[in-house]
């Protein structure tokens, strides 16, 4: 009966023992295919067509990624390739093998000294992840010149080339041609004194002048010709009553015949119009023949209304000689009125050239702004401290010994921190600075050098501690801290501490947003770091922080 239990605890004992196996098999293999797909999803390889070249030979330096038709690769740019030179960046070749790409990228690289040279990681960008390329040694070589089979040649003299400008004259060109094509078209149809049509011409002439002109008119017409004596009696009528209307009844025009005759009565009558009873009385007969003729269908005889005509032509003489001179005051009058009429044109001149370069302006704007972005067409045209950053002539330099060589906008000045006397004693710093951590953008390359150390090693994330208590006591507060592993693109390896935190302004006590990156490298007694404080939400500013990140170079202490 013993030997039975001990048989079934043995069974059972092996059946969980299998079934572990089997769980432990399966979740090491579903870790397996999950890590080897994600090593299928995106690959990235490196090499060179050459380990050894001679002083100005180029290398073909390809780096090849195999990846799925929706990952986007972004590859190198520029000169990323220090100590060797980019003469060339060629096309990307893309070869399509089943479900996958391979996307090879090549690069010609040179170097013109002797030496051997090591190409630093290339970082790659796939999709949302980064990797980078394995480093590269490369060995140039001296040309060997033997001068007993060649003759050595006199130094050619200098010679001058033409220098090769950029295209900024292009765009200066194109942007003229447009404000004066723009001004010509304005000046044509704004500010241009147009020639006077002949209705213009005729309206400008004083009432007198313009009256005979229109009797003129009015003989070399065809009305009598035709024995069209109802349109001619009607033109002959409005020229006397606008004549009238002008210079002696506010209302000729819309008066009655027996209305316009009362009122020319009442005005000789008051001495107002010198004008006599028989012109009075002829200006009637017409009026009233013209009424006849108008409304009641009367034919006068074409020679009667040729005598009419000329009665008319009188009557303005008279009418004009019975007319007073203008008085100084009215003359006065009528020469500010011209002079307002001219300032009233003047003005609407002004208004639709201020109108229509708003609306270049505002055109320009848009245009710019679909194109490109209207924060970023906004920031060029008021201006952006972290653009004007960005965009401007960046400096690299090497600080402080162990030399960390780095890209920055600005040149960093070599700065004395103010350090205890019993730190002094410890520590060999330099600190090499632009700007402050209460201007937001600030960037600091501190080398310490510790004495003594005997066999301690420098912690990193308690230094990163260290680092952040100071951030604290210069008036940081709410800091948001993350630590990660950073590597250099020459291969260099240290630690990362990033995040956001609340900064005062200099004038006031008012908070600000900032972000930090805090890259910290320790080699033997030698602590290196890079601190670097930016806004927040602030795109330039993002740009420059990468783009000093990604020229962090640093070079290993001598033994």
């Amino acid at each position: 009966m013993k030997n039975i239990n001990s048989n079934i605890i043995a069974s059972r004992i092996k059946n969980q023992k299998s079934k572990r196996f089997l769980f432990l098999k399966k979740t090491t293999l579903s870790f397996v295919l999950v890590l080897t797909s994600w090593f299928l999803n995106a690959q990235v390889t490196s090499a060179i067509d050459s380990a050894a070249i001679k002083i100005g030979e180029q290398i073909t330096y390809h780096i090849q990624v195999e990846t799925d038709t929706t990952s986007l690769v972004v590859f190198p740019e520029g000169q990323t390739f220090t100590p060797l030179e980019m003469i060339d960046s060629y096309k990307i070749d893309t070869l399509k093998n089943n479900n996958k790409y391979n996307l090879i990228k090549k690069y010609g690289l040179t170097q013109f000294d002797s030496g051997v040279y090591t190409i630093p990681r290339q970082k790659v960008i796939i999709g949302e992840k980064t990797f980078f390329t394995d480093s590269l040694k490369v060995e140039v070589n001296n040309i060997v010149v033997d001068t007993t089979k060649q003759g050595l040649y006199d130094i050619k003299p200098i010679i001058e080339v033409d220098k090769k400008g950029s295209n900024w004259w292009k765009y200066l060109l194109f942007t003229l041609l447009i404000i004066g094509i723009a001004a010509f078209l304005i000046y044509w149809f704004v500010w241009r004194k147009k020639p006077l049509t002949e209705e213009e011409v005729i309206a400008l002439l004083p009432p007198y002048d313009r009256a005979k002109l229109a009797l003129k008119k009015l003989d070399e017409s065809h009305y009598l010709e035709h024995e069209n004596l109802k349109d001619y009696y009607s033109e002959l009528t409005f020229i006397i009553r606008k004549y009238l209307d002008e210079k002696v009844y506010d209302r000729a025009l819309e008066s009655t015949t027996d209305e316009l005759i009362s009122r020319l009565k009442l005005l000789k009558e008051g001495n107002q119009v010198d004008i006599s009873k028989e012109d009075i009385k002829n200006l009637e007969s017409i009026l009233k023949r013209a009424d006849l003729v108008k409304f009641a269908k009367g034919a006068p005889d074409v020679e009667l209304a040729k005598i009419d005509r000329n009665t008319i032509d009188i009557e303005i003489d008279h009418v004009k000689e019975a007319l007073p001179e203008p008085t100084e005051e009215e003359k006065l009058l009528d020469q500010k009125y011209k002079e307002e009429q001219e300032r009233k044109k003047k003005r609407k001149k002004v208004i639709i050239t201020v109108a229509i370069g708003v609306l270049l302006l505002l055109g320009t704007f848009v245009g710019f702004g679909v194109k490109y972005g209207f924060s970023y067409v906004k920031d060029t045209i008021i201006g952006h401290e972290s653009k004007e950053l960005l965009e401007g002539n960046w400096v690299t330099s090497a600080y402080g010994f162990p030399p960390v060589t780095i890209s920055t906008p600005k040149v960093l000045k070599r700065t004395e921190l103010a350090v205890p006397d019993e730190v002094k004693a410890q520590v060999d710093m330099t600190s090499f600075i632009y700007g402050t951590l209460l201007d937001i953008f600030s960037v600091t390359v501190n080398t310490s050098a510790y004495k003594n150390m005997g066999e301690n090693k420098i912690d990193l994330e308690q230094a990163s501690e260290r680092s952040i208590k100071s951030m604290e006591g210069l008036g940081a507060k709410d800091i948001v801290v993350l630590r990660d592993k950073f590597v250099t693109p020459n291969g260099a390896e240290g630690l990362k501490t990033s995040g956001t935190m609340q900064i005062p302004g200099i004038a006031s006590k008012e908070l600000r947003s900032a972000k930090y990156v805090l890259l910290q490298f320790a080699s033997e007694n030698v602590i290196q770091q890079i601190i670097i404080t930016s806004p927040e939400d602030d795109t330039y500013s993002e740009k420059i922080v990468e783009r000093i990140l990604n020229s962090v170079e640093l070079k290993a202490v001598e033994e």
